[in-house]
């Protein structure tokens, strides 16, 4: 059991599991109020529910230990989290929740292009097939 738990693979489906769960519940969620105050929300309990895993764990870290490099990218992707919270809620707000999961998700095509150009990520024939298939899967999943 260690060795699942420890695995990348083990980890990345149940990020799958709650990012359907996120999408369900907040498809719910965000009936009643504005897209905007519903992200508002989450955000504020993800930061409290993070805040006391890092105090239970021990995990919390030394600010000045960190890079400033680090910071900035940090930085950024907690920038491009926010913005990607409130389109995602945004289109929940307008759309089916099995309708905007499958079009939030061609950020795995993204990913694979720009890991590809940007960071030297080697993808095979294969790896680009499947690629492409999530790709027009999703697009396929999001018609009406």
């Amino acid at each position: 059991m260690h060795i699942v738990v420890g695995s990348w693979q083990f980890w990345a489906i149940m990020s799958a599991v709650f990012a359907a769960l996120t999408a369900i519940l907040a498809k719910v969620g965000v009936e009643n109020v504005g897209s905007d105050f519903a992200t508002f929300y989450r955000t504020i309990i993800v930061v409290l529910a993070l805040g006391l895993l890092l105090l239970a764990t021990g995990q919390l870290e030394i600010p000045k230990d960190v890079s400033g490099r680090t910071y900035l990218f940090l930085t950024l992707s907690g920038l491009a989290t926010g913005a990607s919270w409130l389109c995602y809620f945004k289109a929940l707000k307008l759309g089916n929740a099995s309708q905007v999961a499958p079009i939030d998700k061609l950020s795995v095509v993204l990913v694979a292009v720009i890991g590809a150009v940007f960071l030297g990520e080697k993808l095979t024939g294969t790896n680009w097939t499947g690629v492409a298939m999530i790709g027009a899967g999703a697009v396929l999943v999001a018609l009406k």
